[in-house]
């Protein structure tokens, strides 16, 4: 199975391999309305949109992508995606990721 990394970073799975950027990073748009503020600190509702730069499904390829990128193909029936497992990542002791498990789907 091929599997390429969607995100802006090195994925390392504890005691396995490290999957490096492509290069394309998959998004999912925003847009944003303002809404007010607090205490005269902008506020803005946001809804999210498409997703973009996401590659059409190919034969034995995951895609590595981020967790809201995750959720928005899963709404459109994608399986070929998959996020970092960061709920159960070891961290350095300034709460940095260093790597993750395995993958959620």
């Amino acid at each position: 199975m091929k599997i390429v990394n969607l995100t802006p970073h090195d994925i390392t799975i504890t005691n396995g391999p490290t999957f490096p950027p492509s290069g394309t990073v998959a998004r999912v748009s925003v847009q944003q309305v303002d809404v007010g503020d607090i205490n005269g600190i902008p506020v803005k509702a946001q809804t999210f949109g498409d997703i973009v730069d996401l590659p059409a499904p190919s034969d034995d390829t995951v895609y590595i992508v981020s967790t809201i990128v995750l959720s928005a193909a899963k709404e459109i029936g994608r399986t070929d995606v998959v996020a970092p497992d960061t709920s159960n990542a070891v961290r350095d002791d300034e709460g940095r990721i260093i790597s993750v498990p395995g993958f959620v789907r």
